[in-house]
């Protein structure tokens, strides 16, 4: 699995009921042809990413087919989420950036 870029929104709390802040990521995934999560019609993985104070972490993510929005019935392998772990944490907006955010 290999992302070649994301996008990134911080999600309101407007009621301040949660801790910590949000953010869904859509990472653009590219997989070998004869990987099972191929697809020809591109492939994105949806994930809702949490940074509490200095803990970081994976709270939901699903695979999409890119072209018809379907969710996929795939889930994340562990050296996958340490992957996307990592990259969620390298990719964090800054403070001022808390707005859509691509790459």
């Amino acid at each position: 699995m290999n992302i070649t870029g994301h996008t990134v929104e911080f999600l309101e709390d407007p009621f301040g009921l949660l801790s910590g802040s949000r953010y869904e990521y859509f990472l653009n995934i590219e997989v070998d042809e004869e990987d099972e999560l191929y697809t020809e019609k591109g492939l994105l993985l949806k994930v809702l990413f949490l940074v509490n104070g200095e803990e970081t972490r994976i709270l939901q993510s699903y695979f999409i087919e890119q072209e018809t929005e379907k969710v996929l019935d795939f889930e994340l392998e562990e050296d996958e989420v340490v992957q996307v772990q990592k990259y969620c944490e390298e990719n964090l907006p800054s403070d001022e950036e808390n707005e859509e955010e691509t790459n």
